[in-house]
């Protein structure tokens, strides 16, 4: 089927003009406007790459937002969704299918999960959080003294989502605020302040504020600017959760299923020092498109905390869903992609750093989730530019563009995308014009 013939059965009949303005022009009449005008729109992909409608080719670097882990049109991943789909496409969850077992034993080995762990299966990141909310809602009971753990912990510059539940996790106020009340009980601590930590665990807190019953955090923050957590900062509130038995809820939608290098961040000793979460949510590369998301509970106390009728889902953990699942950590796994992963970031790092762009003040990440910090709040424009260069980018922060491309990219495209960085300008609109009037 052609390009053009694929777009009329897209739009429902015969289409004279498939370019990105006349879309675009659809699109402000026909979708909501909660994410503002499309940058281009995206008509095809192959491997690392994709095209939009006026036919121009660009290096995804941003794959779905950490999304597309085998990049685009991954023929194992194709065949997989497309026999399924044509086998069993849904059930309810009043019955099992062999891929939604297979996915979740094949998730908590992944994982090192303890014997009687668990998986709820879930469609998104957000929902998988919301699971994980319900859990730390369920750990009320049994506080210091017999007390309550009323309280729940995450940190400033956190993004955990934007259902309710999500939400009141999430920090950034311009996202909260438009929807409060959220649910209560939620604490911001200051990010990688070991002190704020200990005062919020503390007995004047609390016998103050009352017991904690599960602190939430990314062992990279993503949305933040792809910010690490300090060292030591993971096994010291693993050490503080343990004590208080509060849940430690490592969400890892952004950072799981080889993003970084590893499968899960927390299983690098510099970054999670060898800590057992409690949770740990995973979504966006688990489906390498396909939405499809889980929360893992380590160990039977966790995984017993939702019990029948209390939560549910009626796509989560569909056989297509989970066979999508399991054909992406096949492949990860037979093409050695968590390796590629850490040898083709350092490409990216490295070059980028080495060409001495004034522009650029360094790279900060792991593996293929990268955050090139500028010396300028000009991201916007250079995220602008990459894309008319043929280069698909974030402006994460003002000061930051997100990489976070396909775990396939190879060290040419890497490469590629360096020499953007070295040659990218940006006028300084703070300089004085020295021009003649």
């Amino acid at each position: 089927m052609s390009e053009t013939t694929h777009l009329e059965a897209a739009g429902g009949g015969a289409l004279s003009d498939v370019s990105n303005l006349a879309w675009t022009d659809r699109y402000t009449h026909a979708v909501m406007d909660t994410f503002g005008p499309p940058q281009r729109v995206l008509v095809r992909g192959e491997g690392a790459y994709v095209w939009d409608a006026d036919g121009r080719r660009y290096l995804d670097l941003l794959a779905g937002i950490a999304v597309n882990a085998l990049g685009h049109g991954h023929p194992t991943l194709t065949a997989a969704v497309s026999a399924q789909l044509g086998t069993l496409g849904h059930v309810s969850n009043f019955f099992a299918t062999p891929t939604q077992i297979a996915l979740a034993e094949r998730l908590l080995q992944l994982a090192g999960a303890p014997e009687g762990s668990r998986v709820f299966f879930t469609n998104s990141g957000t929902e998988a959080v919301e699971a994980a909310f319900k859990m730390a809602r369920r750990n009320r009971s049994g506080g210091p003294g017999g007390g309550t753990r009323t309280r729940m912990l995450a940190l400033e510059g956190g993004f955990h989502g934007r259902s309710m539940g999500a939400l009141a996790l999430t920090a950034k106020a311009a996202y909260r605020e438009p929807f409060e009340p959220l649910p209560g009980g939620v604490e911001h601590l200051p990010f990688g302040d070991t002190a704020a930590l200990d005062e919020a665990f503390s007995a004047a807190a609390v016998a103050e504020r009352g017991g904690v019953s599960a602190l939430v955090l990314e062992p990279l923050q993503g949305e933040a600017g792809v910010r690490a957590l300090p060292a030591g900062y993971l096994a010291h509130a693993r050490r503080l959760t343990a004590a208080a038995g509060a849940l430690l809820v490592l969400d890892e939608v952004q950072t799981g299923v080889g993003r970084t290098g590893s499968w899960f961040a927390f299983q690098q000793p510099e970054v999670g020092g060898g800590v057992v979460p409690d949770v740990v949510t995973v979504a966006k590369g688990l489906g390498g498109g396909f939405p499809v998301g889980a929360a893992i509970a380590f160990g039977e106390r966790a995984a017993t905390l939702l019990g029948r009728g209390q939560h549910g889902t009626t796509f989560g953990g569909n056989p297509v869903a989970a066979a999508a699942g399991l054909a992406t950590l096949g492949v990860i796994e037979r093409d050695g992609l968590l390796e590629n992963a850490r040898r083709v970031g350092d490409v990216l790092r490295t070059e980028i750093e080495a060409a001495g762009n004034p522009l650029v003040d360094g790279v900060r990440g792991r593996g293929l989730l990268l955050a090139v910090q500028l010396t300028r709040p000009v991201a916007t424009e250079v995220a602008s530019a990459a894309l008319d260069a043929g280069f698909v980018v974030n402006a994460v922060a003002p000061d930051a563009i997100r990489l976070a491309p396909p775990l396939i990219l190879t060290a040419d495209q890497a490469r590629d995308a360096a020499r953007f960085f070295a040659d990218v300008t940006v006028p300084d609109a703070s300089a004085p014009d020295d021009r003649e009037s």
